[in-house]
């Protein structure tokens, strides 16, 4: 009986945890974007974080466009996969799908 009830939580357990996650996008702006090769580093670190599943950058706007599952990364994860490819940024929108 223990088992059954042991297992049972254990499902129940990840059900709940994956009906928690949700996809997200958030607008970085990116400022110190300065040539045309920027924004192609920018997307490149921000595809490298776990979890992310669009990036669309402009260098035009100075902002990077990340789609993300916020089970698995974080808008902290993403501005420090820019910040780590030598360029800041801040949360400048974000909506919840």
């Amino acid at each position: 009986m223990l088992r059954k009830f042991t297992l049972a939580f254990i499902l129940a357990s990840a059900f709940a945890a994956s009906a928690f996650a949700a996809v997200r996008t958030v607008t970085l702006s990116v400022p110190g974007m300065y040539c045309e090769v920027c924004p192609i580093t920018v997307r490149k670190a921000l595809e490298k974080v776990p979890g992310v599943s669009k990036v669309n950058v402009s260098f035009e706007k100075k902002e990077a466009v990340v789609t993300f599952d916020d089970a698995k990364t974080t808008i902290k994860a993403l501005e420090d996969a820019t910040f780590e490819a030598g360029y800041e940024s801040t949360v400048n929108g974000e909506k919840t799908k």
